[in-house]
């Protein structure tokens, strides 16, 4: 509102008053011609307030037809937050706020105040970019190419880690993007899509050894008007995804659990306060068989509750016909065609209740085909009376402003896997350390130690062998800040890393490391440069 100021006025009237002849200096002429200007002064103040007024209407009509709240990213993925990805599947990701396309609103008056109009939509309104990659080089103390990677020991191909820090030749990425949208009557939606890429070769030019895929594509709707009472906070979904509550140990490249494939489900169903369950029903494909025309799909129903800290998932799985399978030299020629698996989880929000930080444990078993109780209804090859259990735990601590520890241990068992009788038992004790040095670098250290005790019983002509592998590596790290973050990235590091194992080990088998020519025990040096990033 303008507010008339005695000595601005007699100023103003100073400098516009004409003051040709001496009758303009009459008072009683001036006094006229200050009426004036105050006469015009309050027309000029009434039109202001009355562009005031506008400028509130529009702004009440802009927040009626606006969102009522952001739509934040769900992550993953980060994950991945997962997890970040165990980092096959995403990675942490910071969350972003968008706001997707808005009914219109009604035109303002052409002497509506600029700041007061909408701002134009563009393209871009309601998407996001998010992504996961790593990229590195190994050599031996030979400057020669070495065997690597978090699964390469025997216990490996039944789940078994080793770490994978100092550990990794590969290149990954992960290409996210998403757009999310929220309507007028508050529903909101969410489209997502994952290119994924993995590969060995060293080269700029490696399409002739890309595995460029699809790995998700997705939708979901969410805050539905309709649905109300126990549905009334649920997303549902359809497509090709990783499950939304996947979690992972990402030092050790290590899922906890993943369920993932092609289907359709619904988050959120709230029974009460505190408690909520996640319903779905994935597919995946186990590929043909020997003796019919046709290829096997394998079929998982979940039941995912949550209360408080506490996580229970239960899944049932049906693959008909994948009992016939008779190929015995690359498939079990006693595979299941149907399972059970079941996990009961701990997520805590302290270092096992001992000091700041954050836990999780979880306690893992399945029966016939869900027996691969890390990557769930992935493995087509388990017998109909396979069993397996599996414990996972891990944690992350700051131990001072300039120490912190994460310590992590898998444990499993695995009978009648494979064929009646085999027997996979190991366990992975890994730890990494981080000390700050300065904001932008630190030094990280991880030492891993696996015992297997393995009998295949000659699956995949795989021989019996028991004995422990060690792993310590030492990585001069970089990052821009959040020195001593655990799961804050970009990294560049350079590592040294030096593993051994027993000597039994190496009769492993001869399309394994673990029994080429030239890796034998002894002990062996690996030296090189990573990244590492995601947001």
């Amino acid at each position: 509102m303008i507010k008339i100021n005695p000595v601005a006025l007699a100023v103003t009237a100073a400098l516009f008053l004409p003051q040709t002849s001496l009758a303009d200096s009459d008072l009683s002429a001036v006094e006229r011609r200050l009426n004036q200007l105050e006469a015009r002064l309050q027309k000029a103040e009434r039109r202001a307030d009355e562009a005031e007024r506008r400028a509130r209407l529009a702004e009440q009509r802009l927040a009626q037809n606006a969102p009522a709240a952001a739509i934040p990213a769900t992550a993953s993925d980060a994950r991945a937050a997962e997890d970040p990805p165990a980092i096959r599947q995403g990675s942490a990701q910071a969350p972003a706020v968008v706001a997707g396309p808005q009914p219109p609103v009604a035109p303002l008056p052409a002497d509506q105040p600029q700041a007061a109009r909408p701002a134009e939509k563009t393209l871009a309104d309601g998407f996001e970019f998010h992504a996961y990659a790593r990229s590195g080089l190994i050599m031996n103390d030979s400057a020669s190419s070495t065997k690597s990677g978090p699964y390469l020991t025997p216990a490996g191909e039944t789940g078994g880690a080793v770490g994978r820090l100092g550990n990794e030749n590969n290149t990954y990425v992960e290409i996210n993007m998403e757009h999310k949208t929220q309507l007028a009557n508050g529903a909101t939606t969410r489209f997502k899509v994952m290119l994924a890429d993995g590969q060995s070769d060293y080269n700029d030019w490696t399409a002739d050894s890309s595995d460029l895929n699809i790995r998700q594509a997705f939708v979901e709707l969410g805050s539905l008007p309709t649905f109300t009472g126990m549905f009334a906070e649920s997303t549902l979904w359809a497509g090709k995804r990783f499950d939304r509550d996947n979690f992972d140990i990402h030092w050790l490249d290590s899922d906890v659990v993943f369920l993932a494939g092609t289907g359709g489900g619904i988050y959120d169903v709230r029974w009460a306060d505190g408690v909520k369950s996640n319903l779905s029903v994935y597919g995946r494909n186990f590929g043909d068989i020997e003796t019919i025309d046709n290829t096997i799909q394998n079929y998982i129903v979940t039941a995912n509750t949550f209360s408080g800290p506490l996580q229970f998932m239960l899944s049932g799985l049906r693959a008909k016909d994948n009992d016939e399978r008779v190929n015995a030299a690359v498939r079990s020629d006693n595979a299941g065609d149907s399972g059970v698996h079941a996990m009961l989880a701990w997520h805590g929000d302290s270092f096992y209740g001992l000091r700041d930080g954050q836990s999780k444990t979880a306690l893992l078993y399945g029966h016939g085909l869900g027996a691969e109780v890390k990557g769930v209804g992935s493995d087509g090859n388990l017998t109909d009376s396979a069993s397996t259990w599996r414990l996972a735990s891990y944690g992350m601590t700051p131990l001072n402003q300039t120490w912190s520890l994460a310590p992590a241990l898998l444990a499993q068992q695995s009978k009648d896997r494979y064929v009646a009788g085999d027997s996979y038992r190991w366990v992975t004790a890994n730890a990494r350390l981080l000390q700050s040095i300065n904001e932008n670098f630190m030094l990280a250290y991880e030492g891993s130690y696996q015992y297997m005790d393995l009998d295949p019983q000659g699956f995949k002509s795989r021989q019996n062998v028991s004995g422990g592998f060690y792993k310590l590596t030492f990585a001069p790290t970089f990052k821009p800040g959040d020195i001593g973050n655990f799961l804050s990235r970009p990294e560049i590091r350079f590592f040294a890393s030096w593993m051994d194992w027993d000597n039994a080990l190496d009769r492993y088998a001869s399309d394994d490391a673990f029994g080429t020519s030239g890796f034998t025990a002894g002990g062996e040096w690996n030296f090189g440069v990573q990244m590492e990033t995601w947001f």
